[in-house]
C-alpha cells in the first residue's frame, strides 16, 4: 500500500486539492484489494462501533469504525497518505491565516490527538444498499481536525450498483452554494477538504465551507473505505 501511495502524482494531486478542494486518482486499489476490504464488513472483531444511519437522521445505510489496532492495510493507507498530505495541510492553513501545523508522520499527529482527548480511531467502512444515501456533513470529532480526508470506492459502478455519486458542496459568504459530483471507478480515491478551504478572493484567500455526502443508490450495493486522519473524542 505504501508503494502504491508513493507512486501517485502528488504534485498534480496537491495542486487540485489546494485549488479545487478535492483531488481524484483512479486505480489506487486493485479489484483484489477492494474485495479484501469489503470482506472486512462481516468481521465484527475489527470494529469498535457500527452505526445505522437512519437511526440518527444521517441517511440510509450503515458504517463501522475500525478498532485499534487497525488492520495493516488500513493503517498503511492512513500513514502513507498522511505523509504526503501534511505539507499540503500546512499550506492550506497558511493560506487561511491559521497557526496550525502538522508533524510529518502520522504517529506524531495521533499523539497530539490523544493528548487532546481524541483517542478513538476513525477509519471506517460504509455500506449502502438500494435507496441508500448519505446527507451532506463534515466528519469532525473533537477540537483537532486534520484538513483533508480520503474515500476509496470498493464496488464497481454499473455492475455492483447504480447511482450513489460522491458529492461535494461548497459554501462561500454571500454566494449561493456550489455542488459537484465526483466520478469514481472501483479502486479510485478522492481526497477532499474536511471542514473548509482557502479560495481566491479579491483581497487574498477567503474561507469556503465544505460538506460531502452520497447521492441515492438506485440499485445494488455500494461499499467505500473512509480514511480520516484525526481521531475521535
Amino acid at each position: 500500500m505504501t508503494d502504491t501511495i508513493g507512486r501517485l502524482d502528488w504534485p498534480a494531486l496537491g495542486a487540485d486539492l489546494l485549488q479545487r478542494g478535492h483531488a481524484r486518482a483512479e486505480g489506487v486499489l486493485s479489484p483484489e484489494a477492494c474485495a479484501a476490504f469489503r470482506a472486512f464488513w462481516e468481521r465484527d472483531g475489527l470494529f469498535r462501533r457500527r452505526i445505522v444511519m437512519a437511526r440518527h437522521g444521517y441517511g440510509e445505510g450503515a458504517y463501522a469504525y475500525f478498532a485499534d489496532p487497525l488492520p495493516d492495510a488500513v493503517r498503511a493507507l492512513r500513514e502513507g497518505l498522511y505523509r504526503h498530505l501534511a505539507p499540503l495541510a500546512d499550506e492550506a492553513m497558511a493560506r487561511l491565516g491559521r497557526e496550525a501545523r502538522y508533524p510529518p508522520e502520522h504517529a506524531a499527529y495521533r499523539a497530539e490527538c490523544h493528548a487532546a482527548g481524541q483517542t478513538k480511531p476513525t477509519p471506517l467502512l460504509l455500506r449502502y444498499g438500494e435507496g441508500g444515501y448519505n446527507r451532506l456533513h463534515r466528519d469532525l470529532y473533537g477540537e483537532l481536525a486534520f484538513p483533508f480526508q480520503a474515500t476509496f470506492l470498493l464496488s464497481q459502478p454499473g455492475a455492483d450498483f447504480t447511482g450513489g455519486e460522491f458529492l461535494l458542496v461548497e459554501n462561500r459568504m454571500r454566494m449561493q452554494a456550489m455542488g459537484e459530483a465526483v466520478p469514481l471507478a472501483q479502486g479510485g480515491m478522492v481526497i477532499f477538504s474536511v471542514r473548509d478551504r482557502p479560495v481566491a478572493g479579491r483581497r487574498g484567500p477567503v474561507r469556503a465551507e465544505m460538506r460531502h455526502g452520497v447521492s441515492r443508490v438506485r440499485s445494488g450495493e455500494r461499499f467505500t473505505l473512509g480514511i480520516i486522519f484525526h481521531d475521535a473524542a
